[in-house]
């Protein structure tokens, strides 16, 4: 059956401050959706992936009109839902036969319920895809029912909503197929944030799949708290098929924790020093998962930066969020990184539960005592799933529009602040991170290239307008999320 698998279009200024955007754009692979295409093409089936990344809306749905699919998959995670809807509702119009199936964390968070907010969805996928769409298409190849198809909620033929079994997770990562690249096109077009990668084109790769952490702002598919690793050999060679077969020059590693198994990812540092492969690469990680003698074996194998969710300056919020670390433990990781010649990403975040105004400011004040190559400052968000968004009216006020549900939103508000204060000191945490005279020497004794040169002036630009309009990163919030907390409240 001719197969389609689409994410929606999307704009940067649906994401970020449209002053902003040039700077913050990430357009990266959409791993999830290439996970499933290859999947759908080695069972045998005409498959393309459309990247609504690059095309319009009526362009999307022009792609569909003329490829003329049995199926289309649409994902979506919360912020793109509407988008999902629409594209589903005008994929309805140019043939009611096709089965349209919607995908993604948002489904999967609130399951059989998309179907209610959406008439032109016939069936939703829940968890994991690489199984269970492959197996939807079959029977809809044959012109059977969904009935029994596990992990599958679909709509009957009398109307009916009917939500099957859930399938459990894949527990051998290294029976699914490498994801194919070619189905993504033109790989240059993919682009980062000036100043998060050294080589193009760029490659997001997935070691594992979960995480061990119980964060309340962080999904997870219901009662999975743990990690399933791929092995090291099927991860080396995925490697070497990137950089040798399609010429990728960087790697992004997007594992919760890389470093969750020490001796695993020593064994991968070493593998990929032996094959002498010509990358360099990035990876994200918890402080109390790694030390100077792991940083140091990643060093030599080809990473350049390293991310560490800090979070927050206060114990009180680490705790509140559940995060599981200490200051210390992000004070000791963040310098033995520097040490092992890692760059050093910290994203925090403003507006926890319970977080103060002055709070907020002891945050600012760690980001700028760590002194990190570059910090972020987002916005809680209560992404569906979440313990946060399931017992929200313990935290805060909550948006009700999904197209909120973004870092840069306004979707959440605790009760000890305002909206404006989030706007007001994430303002703050910029000008004064970035506006510091060591910062600024350090960024332009590290330009050594054309590209080099590029970030700085585009992270200039960006700095500029956050001074010259003080509202740059302020939000259009519903009322819901004004909050009415006063400085210095202490809730």
């Amino acid at each position: 059956m001719k197969s389609m698998v689409i994410l929606p279009s999307w704009k940067p200024d649906d994401i970020y401050p449209s002053r902003l955007a040039k700077s913050a754009i990430s357009y990266q692979h959409p791993l999830g959706l290439l996970y499933i295409a290859t999947c759908i093409q080695e069972a045998g089936h005409e498959v393309q992936l459309v990247d609504g990344a690059f095309w319009t809306h009526r362009e999307v749905i022009e792609k569909v009109r003329e490829f003329k699919p049995g199926f289309v998959g649409v994902s979506a995670n919360a912020s793109m839902w509407t988008k999902a809807m629409k594209t589903a509702e005008d994929i309805k119009a140019i043939d009611p036969g096709i089965h349209v199936t919607a995908a993604g964390p948002y489904p999967s968070a609130v399951e059989e319920k998309s179907l209610e907010q959406c008439a032109a969805f016939d069936s939703i996928v829940i968890g994991e895809g690489e199984e269970t769409v492959p197996e939807l298409i079959a029977r809809l190849e044959k012109g059977e029912s969904l009935a029994g198809v596990a992990g599958v909620a679909y709509r009957a033929d009398d109307g009916a909503i009917i939500r099957n079994e859930p399938r459990p997770l894949i527990e051998d990562l290294d029976i699914i197929p490498i994801p194919r690249r070619e189905l993504l096109g033109d790989f240059d077009k993919y682009e980062s944030p000036p100043g998060s990668y050294k080589e193009k084109p760029i490659a997001i790769v997935m070691t594992s799949r979960g995480c061990k952490a119980r964060c309340i702002y962080c999904f997870q598919m219901k009662g999975e708290r743990r990690i399933r690793f791929r092995s090291v050999e099927n991860v080396v060679k995925e490697i070497e098929e990137l950089v040798n077969h399609y010429g990728f020059r960087e790697i992004r590693f997007l594992d919760e924790t890389f470093t969750a198994d020490r001796e695993r990812a020593l064994k991968i540092f070493r593998q990929l020093r032996e094959k002498k492969l010509k990358f360099s690469f990035y990876v994200s990680s918890r402080v109390n998962t790694v030390d100077f003698e792991l940083l140091k074996e990643m060093k030599k194998a080809g990473c350049w930066a390293i991310l560490y969710g800090a979070e927050s300056g206060v114990q009180k919020n680490l705790n509140t969020m559940k995060k599981g670390i200490t200051l210390d433990q992000t004070r000791e990781a963040v310098k033995a990184s520097k040490k092992a010649g890692l760059k050093v990403y910290t994203p925090f975040i403003i507006g926890i539960p319970g977080e103060t105004y002055e709070e907020a400011l002891q945050t600012i004040d760690f980001a700028i005592e760590l002194d990190p190559h570059y910090a972020n400052f987002h916005s809680m968000t209560p992404f569906p799933g979440t313990e946060l968004y399931e017992n929200i009216e313990e935290y805060g006020t909550m948006s009700s529009n999904t197209d909120d549900y973004t870092f840069e939103g306004g979707a959440f508000v605790p009760y000890t602040m305002t909206g404006e204060q989030i706007d007001e000191l994430r303002t703050l945490a910029f000008r004064r991170f970035y506006s510091r005279p060591g910062f600024i020497f350090r960024r332009l004794l590290e330009v050594r290239s054309w590209y080099d040169f590029k970030t700085v002036a585009k992270g200039g630009t960006s700095f500029f307008w956050l001074w010259v309009k003080r509202d740059s990163l302020k939000v259009d919030r519903p009322a819901e999320t004004r909050g009415s907390a006063k400085k210095g409240d202490k809730g």
